[in-house]
């Protein structure tokens, strides 16, 4: 059994999330570190990138998030067995890390400047990245995003969702997943019933 130590900033959220839900879900044991914003410049020291999250493994600091997924979601038994399954599973996570990206550019914005930026990718990409995962989820189903099952690309996109719909985004409607992808907002909701996940929320 690994040794394994997850670090990230402390709130309910963000790129750590869908690591930390897998263990969970899978029972694994791990240190979660959890810091608050002002300590970020003390911590990104101890990260070979200068960013979080990272995963202790074994005394070994490993960076990526996606990496970090792939990893826990195979001792979890929530990342696929065959190759094909598996890209499928990358392509969400990948296009999901990648609208992340451009959300997280206008953080560093203010005013004006932040509500132009967001109003832009309210009406381009983060449209054009919900209706395609919106398409995905039909292609499968419906229910889930690959082999029929719960997998890291439902944990991704569960993050993604609940994260636009808080209103923590200004600029970014709260209402935007409901209006444009509304079968992305069903699937978060039945994902925050699987009991492992409900009881997380609910501590």
């Amino acid at each position: 059994m690994h040794k394994l130590t997850l670090t990230y900033f402390d709130f309910p959220g963000g790129r750590a999330e869908p690591a930390r839900l897998a263990m969970i879900l899978g029972g694994i044991e791990f240190e979660d570190f959890r810091f608050p914003f002002d300590q970020f410049n003390k911590v990104k020291e101890q990260s070979p990138l200068k960013q979080v999250p990272t995963l202790n493994v074994d005394g070994r600091q490993v960076t990526q998030c996606n990496a970090i997924n792939r990893f826990v979601g195979k001792l979890a038994g929530l990342y696929p067995q065959d190759n094909y399954q598996a890209l499928l599973c990358d392509e969400i996570m990948d296009a999901i890390e990648e609208i992340t990206h451009k959300i997280v550019a206008t953080f560093g914005l203010a005013g004006e400047k932040q509500k132009l930026a967001r109003e832009a990718l309210v009406k381009g990409p983060l449209t054009q990245y919900l209706e395609w995962a919106q398409s995905r989820l039909a292609e499968q189903g419906g229910e889930y995003f690959v082999e029929q099952r719960l997998t890291m690309a439902d944990l991704k996109i569960f993050v993604w969702i609940r994260s636009l719909n808080s209103g923590h985004l200004d600029h970014i409607p709260s209402s935007l997943v409901a209006d444009i992808a509304p079968k992305l907002n069903e699937h978060m909701q039945r994902i925050a019933k699987t009991p492992a996940i409900a009881a997380y929320y609910s501590s």
